[in-house]
């Protein structure tokens, strides 16, 4: 009889409750992994990827997430030898199509993992076919004129990790509580240039641990993009509680994650508010490519890695381009604000396109409005791209020799064209009993807010 559908799999629970936890482990492990490989894969071929491999595994959804991590990242890494011995030994069959990042994680398993486990109608289909995928491989092998199996890897393979950054939450701990803390399962430093910053060896592992679920130190460059709130908590513990963070997000679902994140930081002086005539600070880390950091999301991975670097300019040449135009205009949106004193801009892109091109862009407004670049971290040596003067103000990381790609840019504006006058207030008539809904506007993230308050009663505000 042939080996049911995965569909119909379901009442199997109770079954695989009986096994071993090594076993019943395994099994769900593949399901989760086959689910995050789904949304990876699918991201990728539409070249919209919703988040990070790792901020997938790492949602609360998934439950055994070390196991998952490494079925996705090692399923990934042997993905096309996967599919081209199924593809040859007629495994994955029109039956089998809707069930193929099960069958892909599975298979890896039987191959070149731990083969625990195979309880479910997956496994028995595979291990079924065990030795003609055995043999395959074998032949598959032997075509390309290799030994073993990782010669056909080395395309893939990463650079060596880089080291594990640890900002400590102030707020909450100072730091050495915090070393003391992390030393008894690491070997723990700290950075030579950030306050309050400890290096760790690459791979450390800290998401379960207590310092980390009770906000007392954030794990720096995890996935900017998918959880907003680093920048946002290391400006209030900077700041020491004092002033005002004023914090902008046009995504509700980013929203959540912000909030989430000041909660846990222990912060009192952040607003999700818009006072925007009287900021005097800028932080902007607009939309980039994130191809500093593509080592650290494991894009090196994804199908798309190989097609993409055979042909960079042409891949990414539009993307970038759309991306810079948006930088251009939000700095030069910030740069506009009438109190504002300092505008940093980040990035976490490696292309000149979004870094100093951007910057050489808005030059001649910034200097119309009386700002300068000011130099971050001077003792920092590797700075800006020499193709416009005044370039070595900015700062830049190397993903080959430092950390991941990150790019900097601070403008000061004179402090003889610093106006330290109360802003006056135009006077505004409201209706007593109404909200006081700001005006909608086409500029950054005000037309968001005006839709969110609009939308909901007084009552539920």
């Amino acid at each position: 009889m042939a080996p049911q559908s995965e569909k119909k799999e379901k009442p199997r629970a109770r079954r695989i409750s009986g096994g071993s936890a090594a076993e019943r482990s395994a099994y769900f492990a593949r399901r989760e992994a086959a689910r995050v490989l789904r949304s990876v894969l699918h991201g990728d071929a539409r070249r919209r990827a919703a988040a990070s491999i790792k901020s997938l595994v790492y949602s609360p959804s998934v439950r055994n997430k070390k196991a998952t991590f490494a079925l996705v990242c090692q399923t990934l890494k042997y993905l096309q030898v996967l599919k081209d011995v199924l593809a040859a030994s007629n495994v994955l069959s029109a039956k089998w199509k809707m069930q193929a990042e099960l069958i892909y994680v599975t298979a890896y398993d039987v191959l070149f993992g731990q083969k625990i486990g195979m309880t479910g109608a997956v496994e028995k289909h595979i291990m079924i076919h065990k030795h003609v995928l055995e043999s395959t491989l074998l032949k598959f092998c032997a075509n390309k004129g290799v030994k073993f199996i990782e010669e056909l890897l080395l395309h893939n393979s990463s650079s060596v990790p880089k080291p594990r950054y640890v900002r400590v939450n102030t707020l909450k701990m100072n730091t050495e509580c915090a070393m003391r803390d992390l030393e008894r399962i690491t070997k723990v430093e700290k950075d030579e240039m950030v306050p309050d910053m400890l290096v760790l060896p690459g791979g450390t592992d800290l998401h379960k641990h207590p310092l980390v679920l009770d906000g007392s130190i954030f794990l720096q460059v995890l996935d900017a993009c998918a959880a907003p709130g680093n920048k946002t908590t290391h400006l209030a513990a900077l700041m020491k509680g004092k002033g005002q963070i004023i914090a902008c997000e046009i995504n509700e679902r980013r929203i959540r994650h912000l909030e989430y994140a000041v909660k846990c930081s222990g912060a009192q002086n952040i607003l999700f508010i818009f006072l925007l005539n009287q900021v005097c600070a800028i932080l902007l880390d607009p939309s980039c490519s994130g191809s500093g950091t593509s080592a650290e999301r494991l894009d090196h991975l994804l199908p798309s890695y190989l097609a993409e670097h055979e042909d960079k300019a042409t891949a990414n040449g539009a993307r970038v381009k759309k991306l810079a135009a948006f930088q251009r205009k939000a700095l030069a949106h910030a740069l506009s604000f009438p109190s504002v004193e300092r505008v940093v801009y980040s990035t976490c892109s490696i292309h000149q396109e979004e870094n100093e091109d951007v910057v050489m862009s808005v030059l001649p407004l910034a200097t119309s409005l009386n700002f300068e670049l000011g130099t971050p971290f001077p003792r920092w040596p590797r700075r800006g791209l020499p193709v416009f003067e005044g370039a070595e103000h900015l700062l830049r990381t190397d993903p080959s020799g430092d950390t991941q790609g990150f790019f900097i840019a601070l403008f000061v504006k004179k402090l003889s064209s610093i106006d330290k006058s109360p802003i006056p207030r135009r006077k505004k008539r409201f209706i007593p009993g109404t909200p006081k809904l700001p005006f909608p506007s086409t500029k950054i993230s005000l037309t968001w807010m005006h839709h969110e308050m609009k939308k909901k009663p007084c009552s539920e505000r």
